[in-house]
């Protein structure tokens, strides 16, 4: 059994009041002890955010980031143990871990370096009007399992940059990236800037509806982004949710399929497709649906199901017990409703694996074209106009992402305008620029990550508006009237 792995409360790395298990999702046995905290415990990370807040936020905004780059520099440093660790609990293929861990380094070093252009909006003989950016307090990070490294540090430096403290929460499947994360905060922040928590599913409601959180960033579903929503309408929070996608892939006539195809596999299939804008539903023209069934059943058949460890796998295990079941229901159903099509070699090991399936004939009211699957299987769903695909595309109470195939891409952007979604990607996908805000439509999310605009959204936004006081010398004597 692993040593401990500690909160990170005040500066300090502690244990729980109990401990939980974590478990590799490509054996489905317990690797690991963490700390698991309670409420009280919650409470004095709250406490030493708040304590911490007024001075961190006095700090010049570039020794701040020198802060967040000198935190960068040390997990650059055990790149290495991240990885290998974030393989362990998360499930994912090594490649993909080592993108994740060496994004959320970038991640930081990015907005260390970020401002927000406060300062003097108007001028006149009149009088002038300031813009300032006021960091709000003390931040709720609360991350989800599928990219628990990336997405923590995704929150974690913005809202340190313009000068907020936080307590962030992972996953509790997936706790033991962040409390690695914790342990290396400890020797570079300031006590108190940033605290890690790590709960078993039980503490979320406290740390939402506590007095001095000012704001949540959550990262998760949609109906657990629902109730965040609802914690924090009592005392009108600012929140920032990215919540759950159904993001459908179109492609048009003029698509050279050959080309596509493995595009839209690797759209559909990364981290055993359990991205939230993952390709999810594929709409292709009648005429090409046969054609790009054959591509995807080959690549189907050719991926590798195994251990992320395994240099050769190209789809790991879901990474829970709980997501394994409801992706199993999913494919049963699609079976059941539809034409398999292919269906990948399952592993032979006990974790919780899933070998990749494409799935077509599906009705658009069938639950695999429906809901948010969060696993390996893809349905393909034929169309015969542009007016009608788009129309199906859009009816769906999700509106993360979106991506159109076509070698017209004059023709896809015309597409591309009318799709009801946050983004929507033209001949690639997964590409998210940290300089470019990203966020849902519809019940996808509520404001933006990334970019300025990410910026902005830790931060309430004052205007300080004046007019010159006349001098007492050029007001005439006498009482006033």
């Amino acid at each position: 059994m692993a040593a401990m792995y500690k909160l990170l409360i005040d500066g300090k790395l502690v244990d729980g009041a109990r401990s939980i298990g974590v478990v590799d999702p490509a054996t489905a046995e317990t690797f690991a002890e963490c700390a698991c905290a309670d409420e009280a415990q919650l409470n004095l990370a709250i406490d030493a955010a708040s304590r911490a807040f007024p001075q961190w936020a006095a700090l010049p905004q570039d020794e701040r980031g020198r802060y967040l780059l000198a935190f960068a520099d040390a997990l650059e440093a055990r790149h290495g143990e991240l990885i290998d660790l974030l393989t362990r609990e998360q499930g994912k293929p090594t490649r993909e871990a080592t993108h994740e861990v060496f994004g959320a380094i970038y991640v930081l070093r990015f907005f260390a370096g970020q401002s927000l252009p406060g300062g003097k909006i108007r001028d006149t003989d009149d009088g002038a009007i300031f813009r300032q950016y006021v960091p709000l307090g003390v931040v709720a990070a609360i991350t989800p399992w599928n990219f628990p490294l990336l997405l923590m540090l995704g929150k974690v430096a913005p809202a340190l940059t313009v000068g907020n403290t936080m307590v962030a929460k992972p996953a509790a499947t997936t706790p033991l990236t962040a409390c690695l994360l914790g342990s290396i905060a400890a020797d570079i922040l300031p006590p108190g800037v940033l605290n890690i928590i790590v709960d078993d599913n039980d503490l979320g409601a406290a740390l939402t509806a506590h007095a001095d959180i000012a704001k949540i960033s959550f990262t998760g579903s949609t109906a657990t982004g629902k109730r965040v929503m609802s914690s924090a309408s009592n005392a009108l929070k600012r929140i920032t949710l990215e919540l759950g996608g159904n993001d459908p892939a179109i492609l048009l006539h003029d698509v050279d399929v050959e080309i596509a195809a493995p595009h839209i596999f690797a759209a559909a299939m990364m981290n055993a497709g359990q991205v939230c804008f993952a390709a999810k539903r594929i709409y292709a023209p009648a005429a090409l649906v046969d054609r790009l069934c054959a591509e995807l059943a080959r690549l189907t058949k050719e991926a590798k199901v195994g251990a992320g460890a395994d240099p050769e796998t190209v789809i790991g295990p879901l990474q829970n017990a709980v997501q394994f079941e409801k992706v199993r229901r999913f494919l049963a159903d699609a079976k059941a409703a539809g034409t398999l099509v292919a269906e990948g070699q399952p592993s032979n090991q006990a974790g919780f694996f899933v070998a990749p399936a494409i799935v077509r004939d599906l009705s658009d009211d069938a639950e695999l074209v429906r809901e948010e699957q969060f696993g390996p299987i893809l349905p393909i769903l034929s169309y015969n106009s542009i007016d009608e695909v788009i129309a199906r595309a859009n009816n769906s109470p999700y509106g993360l992402g979106a991506t159109i195939w076509a070698s017209d891409t004059e023709k896809a952007i015309a597409v591309a305008e009318r799709i009801n979604s946050g983004t929507v990607w033209i001949n690639k996908h997964f590409d998210l620029p940290f300089d470019i805000p990203f966020g849902g439509a519809k019940q996808s999310g509520v404001g933006y990550e990334l970019g300025e605009r990410g910026l902005t959204e830790y931060t309430q936004v004052k205007v300080i508006n004046m007019t010159h006081f006349p001098r007492s010398a050029d007001v005439a004597a006498g009482p006033l009237s």
